[in-house]
């Protein structure tokens, strides 16, 4: 073992090189809903206001229609778009100057019914960069690892041909989820953990008939509770924990909502997870250990009902984009109702948060930012970014911000930012 000072100085580097790593890792927007799969941004401070003197527009291009968000690592940003309503389409762009860097495609398009097709047939599913690998979700239940260098292929999974499981009647719409050397998806009629290196199917869980009902809107997530870390999911009907080791169900609860329409990605403050449905209402439920096995209760419910924005937590404060269209502060330990905006908003948000401040990319193309007040809706700024609607999830990498409209994708940096 090395003298005391030599050791001190080892770990000391070792702690430097983590953090480094922690830090390049953070700055990035790897998959859906950033980092940590939680709304979370680090980096230079946001400003206390928008427009031109604060928030400038480095680049645009012009894309096909898509309501995927766009990610980021390194120099590079990733998008996807639906061309001429039959191809698929992945493009990698410098993330500097928007200088293409390659796309590739495939045939993949199909129409969706009722309410969703109102918007658009357009691609769904938020892409996931991990190191060198991109996997992107098609809507005809594929999931495609690509090169994320070079667009060339690596592997492919189609779950429908493979597992001889209908086509989702919504697309795939769950955005991949990679945590070790795995990637977790809701396709193929269940829950289902691949090798991230070869597509191999390793466990599938929570199987469905599939069609109507087999389409999951929601995306999964890691949560930690009761005093386990476990992979949680939302089905079209209910609300679910699985060991991420074997896909054994540890919990499940029934979340009511008109035609299945659970939407949001599950979030958690302690061993609360928070549900909020379109038809339902907002229902925080009690995650617990009883004689070693896990059980659910529900800890509170509130009758405001969710749609397809998920909350950002601050202080233990949900700030929820609802179905009316208004905002509202719930308090997640006890559910109290802190407030709802007398003003009304757009059809969806998708939300950022950074210490107490809130972007919020609204579907008119408005961006907000806010401060998280629990006592009243705060609006600090506002800026039209896009004269198209804006159904993608907010990027927000370093000191700029990816927003992609419905027939582009535009760069935008914080004013000082770096060149």
């Amino acid at each position: 073992m090395p003298p005391f000072p030599i050791r001190a100085a080892v770990l000391a580097l070792s702690a430097c090189l983590l953090h480094a790593t922690a830090t390049a890792a953070d700055a990035a927007w790897p998959q859906w809903r950033g980092p940590h799969r939680d709304g979370r941004s680090v980096g230079p401070a946001w400003p206390d206001a928008l427009g031109t003197n604060r928030l400038r527009r480095l680049w645009r291009v012009d894309l096909g229609p898509s309501y995927s968000g766009p990610v980021v690592a390194g120099d590079r940003v990733f998008t996807t778009e639906t061309k001429d309503r039959k191809t698929e389409v992945v493009s990698a762009f410098e993330r500097r100057t928007g200088k293409p860097l390659w796309r590739a495609e495939w045939p993949g398009a199909m129409t969706v019914p009722f309410f969703a097709k109102a918007n658009g047939d357009w691609i769904r599913s938020t892409p996931a960069v991990d190191g060198d690998r991109l996997f992107v979700a098609g809507m005809r239940d594929v999931l495609v690892c690509l090169d994320a260098a070079t667009g060339a292929e690596k592997w492919r999974r189609d779950f429908a041909a493979d597992l001889g499981t209908p086509l989702p009647d919504f697309g795939f719409v769950c955005s991949p989820l990679v945590d070790g050397n795995a990637v977790y998806v809701q396709a193929g009629a269940s829950v289902a953990k691949l090798d991230k290196l070869d597509g191999r199917i390793l466990w599938r869980s929570l199987q469905e008939s599939g069609g109507m009902m087999g389409s999951a809107f929601s995306s999964p997530a890691f949560l930690d509770l009761a005093g386990k870390r476990q992979l949680v999911v939302q089905t079209r009907e209910k609300l679910a924990g699985l060991d991420p080791a074997d896909g054994q169900v540890l919990w499940q609860q029934p979340v009511e909502a008109f035609r299945g329409m659970n939407i949001l990605t599950p979030i958690a403050h302690g061993d609360i997870v928070f549900a909020s449905s379109y038809g339902g209402k907002t229902i925080g439920f009690k995650i617990a250990r009883v004689d070693g096995k896990f059980a659910v209760t529900e800890a509170w419910r509130n009758k405001s009902q969710g749609y397809m924005s998920t909350p950002v937590v601050v202080g233990g404060v949900a700030y929820e984009h609802l179905r009316s269209q208004r905002v509202m502060a719930v308090e997640l330990d006890s559910g109290h109702e802190l407030w709802t905006s007398e003003q009304s908003f757009g059809k969806y948000w998708s939300l950022v948060v950074q210490g107490d401040r809130i972007l919020a990319l609204d579907q008119r193309g408005i961006l907000y930012l806010l401060r998280a007040n629990p006592k009243r809706l705060e609006i600090l700024d506002q800026a039209k970014v896009s004269d198209a609607e804006t159904w993608a999830h907010l990027a927000v990498a370093d000191d700029q911000l990816f927003i992609r409209e419905l027939n582009g994708l535009a760069a935008f940096r914080w004013s000082g930012g770096s060149q």
